[in-house]
């Protein structure tokens, strides 16, 4: 999936240049890479005049600037699915650099579980009657 999005962001790039001339071919190679749906959902990013991909950067969306939540970073991270940004619809890229832990199919490591404290216990002097 990461070889999906990184050919996504490609055909970004190429749509939102400047000049549409000469490039017909790379755009239909591009397309014929990427799947109807997520094609079809990108085309219609893009007929509204927005971008289709958002790069995250400090797991941040960079278009609509909220923070994505890490479920979705270590799911974009282990590269086994897309995920769009809950705020603005974009699909979301996570660049190789974002993540230096973790390589490409490499999995998180699990969290270590905290040492459990007991609460400590009071003497009895403490409490007096009178």
């Amino acid at each position: 999936m990461r070889k999906c999005m990184a050919t996504l962001l490609a055909l970004q790039t190429l749509e939102l240049g400047g000049r549409k001339t000469g490039k017909d071919a790379e755009r239909t190679r591009l397309r014929a890479e990427i799947p109807e749906p997520i094609l079809g959902h990108f085309d219609r990013l893009l007929a509204r005049g927005r971008k289709g991909v958002s790069v995250i950067r400090s797991g941040v969306c960079t278009e609509c600037h909220l923070r994505v939540p890490v479920g979705t970073l270590v799911t974009l991270a282990r590269g086994v699915d897309i995920q769009l940004c809950g705020n603005c619809g974009r699909y979301l890229h996570l660049p190789d650099d974002e993540l230096p832990g973790l390589k490409t199919g490499e999995k998180p490591a699990p969290p270590k579980s905290a040492a459990v404290r007991r609460p400590r216990r009071r003497r009895g002097s403490e409490l007096t009657v009178a």
